[in-house]
């Protein structure tokens, strides 16, 4: 199962965050948790790794010029995030650990009950579906699948991938999807094939990462809304629109995505740490959702900055 160009995607749009991270991590004076909704704010999608790659080495085709910052482990996270209130994360497992979770999983026994985990696993093994579950027993409620549209093209006959989703709707565990707009047909039509598997689109199917959102792209999204499944991720808004807070060009998607999901299929991410660069800050993320978009009424930035996730990977 190949990597959907993630290494493109950040380069894309960032630059090496080694240099900027310790300024965009420091706490804002001005950031102060908005207690008025009543929220524990969940951030549905991080990653974190160490510099120590002698107890977790690198995959193989990595390197540790691979590893851009150096360093974001759970400390690091802590500082970006805790200003806000946002006392639980969804780990999102590292690509260049591939299927060695270990960190991911040591990080979550290490916090308990502040960390979901979403996992990578090797879809071309005949026990796919006993190493979910396995991996489930340590708090794992998703695994992610490079869902480009070379490795979607071959979904309908490819048996490890269909062990997933079957294994998904048996065990109550999410299909994790980057994604392209190019691929939401052949996901569309898997979804057809698996309606019972919880299905969660990463980044807003990285509409708008061209600068501008493609409408019929993005219409091709609201499509998926019918299977009462698939969720959707509001996330790494430094990648998308303008790149630049404060995000609010990307308005008019959501408010399309909150007519066509309902804001209960929606989550809010930050995509640390790569929203901590080039002048994008974790607080221009969740001030998007919490404070800047005025269609969105308290009961809705409820469900997609906690309750969504927390259903998702807490429960």
């Amino acid at each position: 199962m190949s990597e959907i160009n993630r290494r493109e995607f950040i380069a894309a749009v960032t630059t090496a965050a080694t240099g900027t991270l310790g300024a965009s991590c420091a706490m804002d004076t001005n950031a102060m948790a908005d207690d008025s909704l009543g929220l524990s704010p969940i951030d549905a999608h991080v990653h974190v790794w160490t510099p120590d790659t002698d107890t977790y080495p690198l995959a193989e085709g990595y390197d540790k010029q691979s590893m851009k910052p150096a360093s974001f482990t759970p400390a690091e996270l802590f500082a970006a995030c805790k200003p806000y209130s946002v006392d639980r994360i969804v780990l999102i497992q590292m690509s260049f650990y591939q299927y060695d979770n270990r960190y991911m999983i040591d990080t979550m026994k290490k916090h308990p009950g502040v960390f979901g985990g979403v996992a990578i696993v090797d879809s071309s093994r005949p026990d796919v579906a006993i190493r979910m579950s396995q991996l489930a027993e340590h708090g794992v409620r998703g695994f992610r699948l490079y869902a480009n549209e070379k490795n979607t093209s071959g979904w309908a006959t490819n048996d490890g991938i269909n062990a997933m989703w079957r294994a998904g709707a048996d065990r109550n565990l999410a299909m994790c999807l980057l994604t392209d707009p190019e691929s939401l047909p052949a996901i569309h039509q898997q979804c057809e094939r698996f309606p019972d598997t919880k299905v969660v689109i990463d980044h807003f199917a990285r509409i708008g990462m061209t600068g501008t959102v493609n409408q019929k792209q993005l219409d091709q999204l609201k499509a998926l809304s019918k299977f009462k499944n698939l969720y959707v991720k509001t996330s790494a808004f430094y990648a998308l629109g303008n790149k630049r807070p404060p995000h609010t060009e990307l308005a008019p998607m959501i408010r399309q995505l909150r007519d066509a999901f309902g804001a209960d299929r929606l989550m809010w991410a930050s995509d640390c740490p790569f929203q901590l660069d080039n002048g994008n800050t974790y607080q221009s993320s969740i001030e998007l959702i919490r404070d800047r978009i005025e269609f969105l009424n308290a009961a809705e930035k409820r469900s997609i900055l906690q309750t969504t996730a927390e259903k998702l990977f807490f429960s």
